[in-house]
């Protein structure tokens, strides 16, 4: 014997089959847009293409800092590393990641990061504040915070 559903139950059934479609294709529209921060910024990222083999072979958080730091080294150079590399005379946490940008602006990498924690801990911090629209100050002096208890600052205190 079939059973009559009232008419409140089939459009709940159609509302819910609408519901259903559309979910895929909306998670599909919000996984391509990338990461954005409440002002819409997005953190910019060199092309996994423009890095050497070792770097797109490592772990995803470091070849991740390495493509920050080529995209955004300003942020990069307002923060110290406190991994010991001032030593390597490394002068802020950008310098564990490239050595140099030649006049043609190609980059010379440092591999100093690919082996160090430390290093690539700061870059994803700077990061995700980066993300959060913190500024370079908030940045720093939460960067100087975390870290100085791993050892001495490669730059200056901050002001």
């Amino acid at each position: 014997m079939m059973k009559i559903s009232s008419p409140y139950s089939i459009i709940r059934y159609r509302w819910l089959l609408l519901w259903v479609a559309l979910l895929p294709f909306v998670s599909l529209l919000t996984g391509c847009s990338g990461s954005t921060s409440a002002n819409g910024d997005q953190n910019k990222m060199a092309p996994m293409s423009d890095m050497p083999a070792e770097i797109q072979k490592a772990p995803v958080s470091v070849s991740e800092a390495y493509r920050f730091a080529v995209a955004n080294p300003d942020a990069l150079k307002n923060v110290p590393c406190f991994c010991g590399c001032g030593a390597a005379r490394h002068t802020s946490n950008y310098s564990c990641y490239v050595k140099e940008v030649k006049p043609s602006g190609d980059v010379v990498f440092d591999q100093h990061a690919l082996g160090c924690s430390i290093c690539v801990d700061i870059a994803q911090d700077v990061m995700k504040m980066t993300r959060d629209s913190k500024s370079p100050k908030e940045i720093r002096t939460a960067i100087d915070q975390t870290y100085s208890q791993y050892g001495p600052s490669n730059m200056a205190p901050a002001q």
